[in-house]
């Protein structure tokens, strides 16, 4: 059996009627011949949209089939334990041209119990923002479930709602259960569960081309709901250079960021889990025990669990977000 390496894959273009332009204009993704993408799935191993390999001799193969054959040689024993042969995370990157829909995820709970696999628990990271820009995370105030209804019922949902103002590298945790909405101007990078399973609640009362609106899910999403207020809805973070820093940490995926213009040893040894390196500005080379792969801005790389030892080497500055699980 060859040796597993480095491995980059083919993005997965979604239109969407909020999607726009800035996949080519920021990241040089070309997503020929869509007039607009909302979404690219970067790194996918949902069921019917997994992602193909695009570099080396295992090009052509879909994520999950890699899974069937090197098992916890990609992803670490714990992780093939506990996934078995569906990969855990999920990597997109949006464009939100106009106001997406009001939404929430179910958790794992809810989720087993419909029959829909895993929850879908996410992260945001922002690419870019145009200025203005806000998006939604939870409620405004502490409400119970009767008085959400009534504002669903009567329109009047857009009251209760927690908007906030974004920024370039602004991080924002999307626990399952949380409703959220991103809104127009927004490019981000999302990492999430492996799921697809989202329940609108409201869309802004569009409608197509033939007058129709879009499909509400209003009582699915009521027991998905979480209605507590936290103190934040941001997720503050230090910025460092040359140093690893964690935005996120939760039972779903680990993410950091490095912001860096000298090399940097990675010892992944500890982890047993595959490592995601997402460029989000400049470029590096990947260093391994038998060879060197680049990434460079708007790139998604997988690292398979049997490479724990790389160093990243900035060409010359660098920012890449690290996701794994533990």
């Amino acid at each position: 059996m060859n040796t597993l390496y480095p491995l980059k894959f083919k993005p997965l273009f979604r239109e969407k009627i909020w999607g726009g332009q800035k996949m080519k204009s920021a990241l040089g993704i070309d997503f020929t011949p869509h007039p607009g993408i909302g979404e690219a799935w970067m790194l996918s191993g949902v069921p019917g949209s997994q992602t193909k390999v695009r570099n080396g001799f295992l090009k052509g193969n879909e994520l999950n089939e890699l899974l069937e054959i090197y098992m916890d040689e990609l992803v670490g024993e714990k992780n093939f334990t506990r996934h078995k042969d569906e990969f855990p995370i999920l990597i997109k990157f949006i464009d939100a041209h106009d106001w997406l829909s009001v939404q929430v995820h179910p958790d794992d709970t809810l989720a087993a119990k419909r029959k829909l696999g895993g929850g879908k628990t996410e992260m945001w990271y922002v690419l870019d923002a145009e200025p203005g820009a806000r998006l939604i995370s939870g409620f405004n105030r502490k409400i119970g479930r009767d008085f959400y209804v009534k504002t669903v019922n009567d329109k009047t949902l857009s009251n209760i709602l927690n908007f906030e103002p974004v920024k370039k590298g602004d991080v924002f945790y999307m626990p399952a259960g949380r409703v959220h909405a991103l809104g127009p101007g927004i490019l981000l990078a999302e990492i999430q569960q492996t799921s697809d399973t989202t329940y609108r609640i409201y869309d802004w009362d569009r409608v197509d081309d033939q007058g129709n609106a879009r499909e509400m899910h209003t009582g699915l999403a009521l027991d998905a709901i979480d209605f507590s207020v936290p103190p934040s809805y941001r997720t503050e973070y230090a910025q460092e250079k040359n140093k690893t820093v964690n935005l996120v940490q939760c039972t779903y995926f680990i993410t950091n960021l490095l912001d860096f213009n000298l090399a940097i040893a990675k010892d992944y040894s500890e982890i047993d889990s595959y490592v995601i390196l997402i460029c989000l500005e400049g470029d590096a080379e990947i260093a391994y025990t038998s060879g060197k792969e680049s990434i460079s801005k708007g790139e998604v790389l997988l690292l398979p669990a049997i490479l724990d030892k790389i160093v990243l080497i900035p060409g010359p500055s660098c920012r890449l977000m690290e996701v794994y699980t533990i």
